[in-house]
């Protein structure tokens, strides 16, 4: 009788390969989450000084009442600008 030879992987090789690819999972997901909330951190800041400076801007140079909607008609904003920070609660500032 021949002994056949037989390629591929054993049971053993692959539990042991998905046992190293859901230990890299676990490390990695929490710091996705975490690189999430900073990027969203940083946009929310940045949208704000945005509207801070075209708000400045707006007031040199318009005589309007100071409004998203004012803002967006001359401008100064985009609409989507004005709708994130409406939503994130960025207020505008006062004179």
């Amino acid at each position: 009788m021949k002994k056949r030879n037989y390629q591929g992987f054993t049971l053993l090789e692959m539990m042991v390969v998905l046992f190293i690819i859901s230990v890299l999972v676990l490390l990695f997901v929490p710091n996705l989450t975490k690189q999430k909330d900073n990027v969203d951190k940083n946009g929310k800041e940045a949208l704000q000084s945005v509207v801070v400076s075209q708000s400045t801007l707006f007031n040199m140079n318009e005589s309007a009442e100071l409004t998203y909607e004012n803002l967006v008609s001359s401008g100064y904003l985009t609409e989507d600008q004005a709708q994130k920070a409406q939503d994130w609660g960025i207020r505008l500032p006062s004179n």
